[in-house]
């Protein structure tokens, strides 16, 4: 009897098993059917903007959508580099992309080490201030931005109290210095340092070694991937960046590529296959360094943020 009911009990067992294994896979099924599908929405306009960048002219506004073009052709690409010097736009771009990285990567962390590992008086009310600046809108301080490059004394044939000249509009430094030290880059590697132990810092200090040596040949060569990951957001804001430039620089050899887009819509009417292969060729770099970096920005993520 005790053996019956043994396997009585077993068998329902595996029954139970079986069934909720056949509901797991079947729920699984379905998170990825929907995942798909999700993606696949997504990259339609990406998809759209490849296929118009390959058609030719009067293929574009067919209907309805030629997915498969009748031919390929490069046309619009050598007109996207004809047409206005777009090659002089992507330097632009790239130039103020990575010094925006540079300083955010080295300010960024050099203040967040100090907010995380450094215990002085003021550290959480500045931190307070910081985080309450993370909630203003960009928009917000842009007039006040572009009155403080105006009128920066000595620069741009400015005298001592900051008048007689421009300051330092039209300048690269008038995009570079107000986002050399973000906010959020401020707080993402504050958050980082938080992770690590303190104990090496410790150590370091009844070696007799300064603070800056600390923050430089110990901590900061941890925090790759926070580095990593802060260098694909930030790159990737200077590079997107178009209303601050377009205040800022009135040059067209200074233009950036966002700004080099704008070519191609005049008239009331848009050129769009060049347009289209413009902003291909504009997404390509951002594209590679997320290839690049994909290991480091994954474990960035997971990272950052666990203290608070």
């Amino acid at each position: 009897m005790n053996e019956h009911a043994v396997r009585t009990a077993h068998y329902r067992t595996e029954e139970s098993n079986g069934k909720a294994r056949i509901s797991r896979i079947v729920w699984m099924a379905l998170f990825y059917l929907v995942s798909i599908a999700i993606a696949a929405v997504m990259f339609l306009p990406f998809l759209w903007s490849l296929i118009t960048s390959l058609k030719p002219s009067e293929d574009i506004f067919t209907f309805p959508i030629q997915w498969i073009p009748s031919k390929l052709t490069l046309e619009h690409y050598k007109s996207a580099f004809t047409t206005v010097p777009f090659g002089l736009y992507f330097w632009n771009s790239l130039v103020l992309a990575v010094a925006g990285v540079l300083a955010n990567l080295f300010f960024g962390s050099l203040s967040g080490y100090a907010f995380a590992k450094l215990p002085f008086r003021l550290n959480k009310p500045l931190f307070r201030v910081l985080l309450l600046a993370m909630m203003i809108p960009g928009i917000v301080t842009m007039i006040p931005s572009f009155y403080v490059l105006r009128h920066i004394p000595f620069a741009g044939g400015n005298d001592w109290l900051g008048g007689g000249g421009n300051g330092l509009l039209n300048t690269f430094w008038g995009i570079i210095l107000p986002g050399a030290s973000g906010s959020f880059a401020v707080f993402f590697m504050r958050q980082f340092f938080l992770t690590l132990p303190n104990d090496m810092m410790e150590m370091a200090r009844i070696e007799g070694c300064r603070e800056f040596r600390i923050f430089w040949n110990i901590y900061l060569p941890l925090t790759k991937p926070a580095l990593a990951t802060l260098g694909i957001f930030t790159f990737q804001a200077g590079w997107n960046s178009f209303l601050w430039p377009m205040i800022v620089l009135n040059d067209p050899n200074k233009a950036t590529i966002q700004m080099g887009l704008q070519a191609f819509s005049y008239n009331h009417q848009t050129d769009f296959g060049p347009m289209m292969a413009g902003a291909l060729i504009a997404v390509f770099p951002i594209l590679v360094l997320f290839l690049l970096l994909q290991k480091y920005f994954v474990q960035g993520i997971a990272f950052s943020g666990v203290k608070g």
